[in-house]
């Protein structure tokens, strides 16, 4: 999927905080694409963040947030989240919804942080994973939400075509994946033959 990626440069800070039964699952993860996608991103694997050196000092020298939609999350659509000078930063775990309530229980420092969320139309497109509800997107779909936001407030300026293309390698991969399904036996094939040559 390399080739796919876009690289945005953001002034936002992307933190991507993945559980490691998400890591050890599949390494062509929307987290990963996430990573890959955002030059000014970090990604940590892990549930108990609190005493993370880096993660802290994160949070100490910017503005930040975690995508969370909870009751009292600022919600990006309708509100500038920018409060102060300091950079932003926006923290997004890569989990199931399960695992993310782990990650948020045990580390004290995510407990902290304030809240974000937002209102869209968009419906995932993660068409060979079943998601709880059909409003729930995949980490790379919600970012590009994110981004589009931000874009919109002025805290970013992303050309439009970077925008389009964000989500490209997440579609190459559904696509791939579709044609696994449908043909495992000619990808087996393929697959015998790289590797005998």
């Amino acid at each position: 999927m390399c080739g796919h990626f876009e690289h945005i440069q953001t002034q936002t800070k992307f933190v991507i905080l993945m559980h490691p039964k998400e890591f050890k699952k599949v390494k062509n993860n929307t987290g990963h694409f996430t990573h890959q996608s955002l030059k000014n991103s970090e990604l940590f694997i892990g549930i108990d963040f609190t005493c993370n050196t880096r993660i802290n000092e994160i949070i100490a020298t910017h503005e930040s947030y975690i995508l969370f939609p909870s009751q009292d999350a600022v919600n990006l659509t309708m509100t500038n989240p920018k409060r102060s000078k300091k950079p932003l930063a926006v923290f997004l775990v890569d989990s199931t919804w399960s695992c993310t309530k782990k990650i948020f229980t045990q580390s004290k420092n995510l407990q902290k942080l304030r809240h974000m969320s937002f209102t869209t139309t968009k419906t995932s497109q993660y068409q060979i994973k079943v998601q709880p509800d059909e409003n729930y997107l995949s980490t790379i779909e919600s970012t590009l939400v994110v981004l589009e936001l931000l874009d919109k407030w002025k805290i970013e300026h992303i050309k439009e075509k970077q925008l389009v293309g964000f989500l490209k390698p997440f579609h190459v991969m559904i696509a791939y994946q579709q044609e696994l399904i449908q043909n495992p036996r000619s990808h087996a094939v393929r697959f015998k033959k790289r590797t005998l040559t």
